[in-house]
């Protein structure tokens, strides 16, 4: 996943279209946005789900092509070159352009005109290109009946006030005073004063993401924002907009402020603090800036009439890798190396509790710092959280925290697991075990060890230094329990193992396997197909295709065959049948003289002359075998000594497919961990196994 930075982040921009007025340009952070070698002219855009281009303004072509002496533009394209300048400067034509009317090299007038989509693109991805920046966004129109606030219920059958119509005092009662019914009389808007604000009113807000990626991260990046941060950006602002007219309020504020800073030739940066300091909307454009760029979580303060709205965003950052990054990709260098998380097979994800019997919570920071913080907070709802944090370990599934306590149901565990996940406080890893292996990881960063090394000691004081560990834990891969000096050290060695996982010292090393098909019963399984293809023969013998022919008086398609037509073709028939009874004969008498099947002790070692030539076959996925491989997956079961054993094969096999860790076998089946490797070791004959991460 592409990391944000203030390189490709140029900056998050507000853009509101107005019934009357037309477009504006409310807001943008930072306030000095600038893009690398801007070739404006090349304007290009998409929707989501759309092949067709958006319909980019013509003014912006058209402006932007003038020559700089010419009068409609001068004063826009000095604002053009003096975009990082806070300062005021008079044009030819006697206008004031000011800095904050240009962004990233392009008028704001402009960019307002083209970043205001048709209603088509409402909560829609919008993408548009201005080489080499990319602006995007999920746009948000005003319903069909043209207000922001939904209707009410039937039972209040009121009609929905005006946006800026002010709502009679009262003195409790269900009637203003008469001092209010006058004071609401004299203040009360004209009719004509409240159609105008109608007709002025917003119609749709744009929240928009500027752009200036790689080309091979364009796409990331896009997806990235379109997943995490639009969507709930928007839906908060939307919230906001409908139940307080937040959006609208606030976009009149901050419009009316720059306009009179305009008149006063007010520094821009002094402008910005004030607008930053007094906007709760303008503060969020700037948090959502700063923390998607610097790969932090977002945490908005919408501060709007109907109370404070505060959702919180952000990209997920990369916790582990499946493979190992390059050499020169510092950005992965020391993430937890995993292919839990991708080698999961679809169809397991529909499996119910799937993800809470495979996976525990591995918090990244100490258990008591959390419990602390969470303490401080003093609110009744943050008890059932605290309790979470205690019960939950890295040996423990979900599932069975979830059984193991009175308190907390599997909902509220899986519930709150996402919580310190979303937060980043916690990462969701397979449960810790002692009778698992784990072995340094090849993705160690190795530049942290000093510092670590430190911590480790005054962590775990009675345990070895941390470099000596390491060494001992890759000497000779084995069950992490044998590096316990003895059995009640083990839960603080475990407490070790989950320390430097959770900074990415260690990875667990897994068994994956194959089922393989040894020749021995390759060759049963195909002579046992034959023989019931030659009994099927037997029992519908070829015919001479005398039956087909014609009968005297018969009438055909066409003419009735005439005699020597009718001889010549039985004899043809009777040469056919007489072949096809000589092959069927012949493929009889070739498997008689075949060596029956039989079934030995160790398929994998039988060197019968009659298996020379055949070669294993290897099952990729036993779970979806067909056809023949399905008999050879029977043949194998039944040469297993009990019924507990071949019981166990036909569960088993669903794992067999080269992405299911066997380690993980008694946990989604709930079975004791030496019962299934007792039960694996009696069917390793028939196993490819790899290992790996």
């Amino acid at each position: 996943m592409s990391c944000f930075n203030s390189e490709n982040l140029l900056a998050v921009a507000l853009v509101i279209n107005r019934s009357r007025d037309g477009p504006a340009f409310v807001f943008h952070y930072p306030a000095s946005a600038s893009s690398t070698n801007p070739r404006p002219g090349s304007a290009s855009g998409s929707g989501s789900g759309s092949s067709d281009p958006v319909e980019v303004d013509d003014l912006l072509l058209e402006r932007l092509s003038l020559p700089v002496g010419h009068d409609h533009s001068a004063g826009e394209q000095h604002a053009f070159r003096s975009s990082h300048d806070s300062r005021h400067h008079l044009s030819g034509s006697g206008s004031h352009p000011v800095p904050w009317e240009s962004v990233a090299g392009f008028p704001t007038r402009d960019l307002a005109g083209i970043l205001t989509p048709a209603r088509s693109y409402h909560k829609r991805l919008f993408e548009l290109s201005l080489d080499p920046m990319y602006c995007v966004s999920y746009p948000i129109h005003v319903p069909q009946n043209g207000r922001w606030k939904k209707p009410k219920k039937a039972a209040k059958s009121k009609e929905p006030r005006s946006t800026d119509e002010q709502v009679p005092k009262t003195d409790g009662s269900s009637k203003p005073t008469e001092a209010s019914s006058s004071k609401e009389k004299d203040d009360q808007p004209k009719k004509d004063d409240v159609d105008e604000e109608k007709r002025s009113s917003m119609t749709m807000f744009n929240l928009v993401f500027l752009l200036n990626p790689r080309k091979n991260e364009a796409k990331a990046m896009i997806e990235s924002l379109y997943d995490n941060v639009f969507k709930k950006v928007n839906k908060a602002y939307q919230y906001s907009q409908q139940h307080s007219d937040f959006i609208w309020k606030e976009s009149k504020r901050i419009l009316a402020v720059k306009d009179k800073a305009r008149e006063e030739q007010r520094n821009m940066d002094d402008l910005w603090a004030e607008i930053l300091q007094h906007s709760s909307l303008a503060a969020s454009i700037q948090e959502i800036y700063e923390a998607i760029s610097s790969n932090k979580i977002a945490t908005l303060n919408l501060d709007t009439a109907a109370g404070l709205v505060s959702p919180s965003v952000q990209i997920p950052v990369p916790f582990f890798v499946s493979d190992l990054p390059a050499q020169d990709d510092k950005e992965q260098r020391g993430l937890w190396l995993t292919t839990a998380n991708t080698f999961v097979n679809p169809d397991a994800l529909e499996e119910p509790g799937f993800l809470d019997r495979n996976f525990a919570l591995l918090l990244m920071e100490d258990e008591k710092k959390i419990i602390a913080e969470l303490q401080a907070d003093r609110h009744a709802s943050i008890l059932p959280l605290i309790e979470f944090v205690r019960l939950s370990k890295p040996t423990l599934s979900f599932y069975q925290v979830g059984q193991s306590n009175n308190i907390l149901t599997l909902s509220q565990v899986r519930k709150y697991a996402q919580h310190f996940i979303f937060w980043r406080r916690a990462i969701a890893i397979p449960p810790l075990h002692a009778r698992d292996t784990y072995i340094v990881s090849p993705n160690c960063d190795l530049s942290r060890l000093p510092q670590d090394s430190q911590d480790w000691q005054r962590a775990f004081s009675i345990a070895p230094p941390l470099p000596n560990f390491l060494a001992e834990l890759s000497a000779a891969p084995r069950a992490y329990k044998t590096h316990c000096p003895s059995k009640p050290y083990r839960p603080l060695w475990l407490e070790m193992l989950a320390w430097l996982l959770a900074r990415g010292w260690v990875i667990q090393l897994c068994t994956f396997a194959y089922v393989v098909v040894w020749p021995e019963i390759v060759y049963e399984v195909t002579y046992e197909i034959e023989a019931e293809e030659l009994g099927s023969s037997a029992d519908n013998p070829p015919t001479d295709g005398s039956d087909t022919l014609l009968e005297p008086g018969e009438v055909h398609d066409v003419q009735t065959p005439s005699v020597a037509e009718h001889a010549a073709e039985m004899a043809r028939l009777q040469r056919i049948a007489q072949r096809a009874h000589r092959a069927a004969a012949d493929k009889a008498t070739a498997h008689t003289r075949k060596a029956p099947p039989v079934a030995t002790a160790h398929p994998s070692i039988n060197d019968a002359p009659h298996l020379a030539g055949i070669v294993p076959h290897i099952i990729y996925d036993a779970k979806r075998a067909t056809g023949k491989e399905s008999r050879y997956l029977s043949a194998i079961a039944r040469r297993f000594a009990d019924d507990k054993q071949r019981s166990a094969w036909h569960i088993m096999c669903k794992y067999f497919d080269g992405h299911s860790a066997l380690e993980r076998i008694a946990l989604q089946e709930d079975m004791k961990r030496k019962e299934v490797w007792t039960l694996l070791t009696a069917m390793s004959e028939h196993l490819l196994c790899v290992r790996h991460w």
